[in-house]
């Protein structure tokens, strides 16, 4: 059964690109990650790093944000597998919602079971501080509400099925697992639990977006992870998911405070470590 695809992401053409990758590795990922901005440094934790350019693989798009350096790290994390994509895709790059999540289906032909996401997000929850990290239990997908909806358009059966269940799209036992060795760590001071919420982006929420944001139920805002979950959730893989806190949202019209990038990065560099440790300790335990 041949399914076209405008979008560039039909299973031939996904495996086009596993195959290639197949090909340039002799690494076989039973995991994979995915770094949010100023986040990739969890690839240098990766033992025997093969490294390939997204610019050198078969349909794979380009990142274009400062904070994400463009390629895959194939290797050993823990004693497993893994490949880790440092950079991903966004909706405000100009790509289909389709066509940015093409590296997770591709990942699921190469024989991934686990996908663990992180991001850099903006505080809702006005109990949250700069520099938590905040175990995603949940996500709203404000794009999808609007029809954008990374399964939009042909199904293909041969990553999932036509409907798929998202009551469950934030593996459990990852999130309790995450707690744990937060605990034993010593991060339970700034290890949180909450709602995420996906925007489209690139401008930061204005107030009132942020009132209503979190007036929805939302504790944290960005402009990634929910598609690449959804994707792989349809493909049958389990998700884990960490917001590290990067900015407080304003949610004051008195407030002087802005919300920038940079920001964004210098707060990935100084809990970077921390997390790099989390993950690395989860992924030691996981089965």
């Amino acid at each position: 059964m041949m399914l076209s695809s405008a979008h560039g992401n039909s299973y031939e053409e996904c495996k086009i690109t596993a195959d290639w990758l197949k090909a340039h590795t002799d690494v076989r990922p039973v995991l994979a990650i995915v770094c949010g901005s100023g986040l990739g440094g969890l690839a240098k934790t990766i033992k025997d790093p093969v490294i390939l350019k997204y610019q050198d693989i078969p349909n794979f798009p380009q990142s274009t944000v400062h904070g994400h350096a463009g390629q895959l790290v194939f290797g050993t994390l823990q004693g497993k597998q893994c490949v880790c994509m440092q950079g991903r895709f966004h909706l405000y790059e100009g790509y289909p919602v389709q066509k940015i999540t093409l590296p997770i289906r591709v990942f699921k032909l190469m024989g991934v079971q686990t996908v663990i996401l992180t991001n850099a997000a903006g505080g809702l929850n006005p109990g949250y501080r700069v520099g938590d990290v905040m175990v995603i239990r949940d996500h709203i997908n404000m794009p999808g509400m609007a029809g954008n909806n990374p399964l939009a358009g042909l199904n293909d059966e041969r990553f999932g099925v036509r409907f798929p269940c998202m009551s469950d799209a934030y593996d459990r036992k990852l999130r309790e697992m995450a707690h744990e060795v937060g605990e034993e760590l010593g991060f339970s001071d700034f290890l949180k639990e909450g709602v995420y919420v996906v925007l489209g982006g690139p401008s930061f929420e204005t107030i009132a977006e942020c009132r209503m944001l979190h007036s929805m139920g939302a504790d944290a805002v960005g402009m990634s992870t929910g598609h690449e979950v959804i994707v792989a959730r349809h493909c049958g893989m389990r998700c884990f998911a960490l917001s590290l806190i990067s900015n407080q949202s304003v949610m004051d019209y008195t407030s002087k405070e802005k919300a920038n990038h940079e920001e964004v990065l210098e707060t990935g560099k100084e809990r970077a470590a921390q997390m790099e440790q989390l993950v690395s300790t989860i992924v030691a335990r996981m089965e």
